[in-house]
């Protein structure tokens, strides 16, 4: 479902995105090409000033929410996984090739390229460095705790990889049975 919010600003969608028919995108969201939004994702941006952008190649898994706050902005960086029942709340700046674990809540932090959150991990008010790795259960909400995550590892980079490829495969099937319809 794609809604417009009070301001009358509709979400734009990439016609070679795939948005399942319970998601919901309300208002100033803009999603490219090669992006899967699973069932009953959020995306709701209908606050003042409010924006969230999903590059190329994300996937917004089921039950994922993504709200941005008035005057503030989410921007969700290419090959990056939201995985299920993640809230990502901005202002919140994630960088490429990320991925935020199951249930994890991440708030008004800055979130640098190939970064993990594990599942169900807490982070606000923070900026994480690219490449770490934020642990199962965390809870990251100072700068100094921030500072101190150690490096992702790399079997849990080839981890992420693969969790964007097999979605990137999922958007490539999906379209071409809208496309035989």
């Amino acid at each position: 479902m794609h809604l417009p919010n009070p301001h009358k600003q509709h979400p734009r969608v990439s016609k070679k995105a795939w948005i399942s028919e319970t998601a919901v995108i309300i208002g100033n969201v803009s999603i490219a090409d090669d992006v899967f939004v699973g069932p009953n994702a959020v995306l709701r941006a209908d606050e003042p000033g409010s924006s969230i952008t999903v590059h190329s190649g994300c996937n917004v898994q089921d039950n994922v929410v993504v709200h941005s706050l008035s005057h503030s902005e989410v921007q969700i960086g290419k090959n990056t996984s939201l995985a299920h029942g993640c809230i990502v709340h901005g202002p919140c700046l994630i960088g490429d090739s990320c991925f935020i674990g199951f249930g994890a809540v991440v708030f008004d932090c800055n979130i640098g390229k190939d970064t993990l959150i594990l599942h169900k991990a807490i982070v606000r008010g923070v900026e994480i460095f690219s490449g770490r790795m934020v642990p199962d259960g965390a809870v990251v909400t100072s700068q100094d705790c921030a500072d101190v995550l150690e490096d992702i590892t790399k079997d849990l980079t080839e981890f992420k990889r693969s969790v964007v490829r097999a979605n990137i495969d999922l958007v490539e099937g999906y379209l071409r049975l809208r496309e035989e319809s």
